[in-house]
């Protein structure tokens, strides 16, 4: 079982997000593949395998935190694709079967892909009476974000708020599903960006996510509304740090950014 480490969301590495990415010619037991992404021990681990030709996927791809599988991720879904396209295993768009549908990766002549995600469906709902004390800020406005995100979407006052957030990851567990994406409005657009974001994720072992595309599926819609433009650019502004371009069109939200493999290793057990 060849195992690869990649940074997605960045074009340098010790950025961005880090993913393991494991290709397989067919999925193990679900507890062998827990276990090698406890192992690996990433915010996600994703495992593909090829499919039959003539079918509506090439690729089957699965998704695991340390401590669970998901049913949607963007950075290792991005990492498979920049995997997949490195090394020649597949040229050109993948589409891969996933508990989200299918979906598509494009590489770009620059380098970069760009991923196609259902946009998450957004609904304003009342902020959880424990959430402010254990954020340690006052949301303006809540929002869950639907069944495959499964976070709370929260908007702060500025971007300092954001940035300076210490939250309280136990008490922020009972507050949703997933998790909660804290986001505001860029305080300097000339930055090349236009909103930021932090996520934390301690119902599924990830206290802070550096780089989250999934999140970015419902920070698309919410910033495109309130800013007026269906393409963005957010800034995720954990330690490691990285940027996702979104883009809406429909019913679908393009992720686009780039992905650097920094180690290859073999499980010998």
């Amino acid at each position: 079982m060849r195992m690869r480490i990649v940074d997605a969301f960045t074009e340098h590495p010790f950025a961005g997000n880090p993913a393991g990415v494991v290709l397989l010619d067919a999925f193990p037991e679900d507890g062998r593949l827990q276990d090698v992404a406890l192992e690996i021990n990433h915010a996600e681990t994703a495992f593909a395998h090829p499919l039959p030709e003539g079918g509506d996927a090439d690729w089957a791809l699965r998704w695991f935190t340390p401590a669970a599988e998901v049913d949607m991720c963007g950075h290792a879904t991005l990492a498979t694709a920049h995997v997949l396209h490195t090394t020649g295993v597949h040229a050109g768009p993948v589409r891969f079967a996933t508990r989200s549908g299918v979906l598509v990766a494009t590489p770009a002549d620059d380098g970069s892909i760009t991923l196609d995600f259902p946009t998450a469906p957004l609904t304003s709902v009342d902020v959880p009476a424990a959430l402010a004390g254990a954020l340690g800020a006052e949301p303006l406005a809540c929002l869950d974000t639907g069944p495959h995100v499964g976070d709370l979407l929260i908007e702060l006052a500025d971007e300092k708020t954001v940035r300076a957030l210490r939250p309280d990851h136990r008490a922020l567990a009972a507050c949703s599903r997933r998790g909660v994406i804290a986001t505001a409005r860029a305080e300097d657009p000339a930055r090349g960006y236009d909103f930021v974001s932090r996520c934390f994720f301690p119902n599924v072992g990830i206290d802070e996510d550096p780089v989250t595309g999934s999140a970015h599926t419902a920070l698309a819609p919410y910033w495109s509304g309130r800013l007026g433009r269906t393409a963005l650019t957010g800034l995720q502004a954990s330690p490691r740090s990285g940027r996702v371009r979104t883009e809406l069109i429909g019913d679908r939200t393009l992720l686009t950014g780039r992905a650097v493999t920094v180690i290859e290793g073999e499980l010998l057990v």
